[in-house]
């Protein structure tokens, strides 16, 4: 599998098919991902502890790490789509 260190190297594609197939082939460097991530909103912010349990936490940055997030970022995620939805 072809690792993109730099935008460059992602071509220009005629059509669907052929990015397909590029990123059935391709993936990206994570460090090239998560500096492309979004930055959150700058707005100010409280510092929180919460106790996990080492077991659940380690689950929880196994799936962070699969999806390229960091896991606090994707905790904050979770947390803001569950109050929508109570919302």
């Amino acid at each position: 599998m072809k690792v993109i260190t730099t935008w460059k190297d992602v071509p220009h594609f005629d059509n669907e098919e052929d990015e397909a197939v590029f990123w059935a082939e391709s993936r990206l460097e994570v460090r090239l991902m998560n500096a492309s991530l979004l930055k959150a909103d700058t707005r100010e912010s409280t510092t929180i502890t919460l106790r996990f349990d080492p077991r659940l936490l380690a689950r929880i940055k196994r799936i962070a790490r699969s999806r390229y997030l960091n896991y606090q970022s994707m905790i904050k995620q979770w947390l803001s789509e569950r109050l929508e939805k109570e919302m």
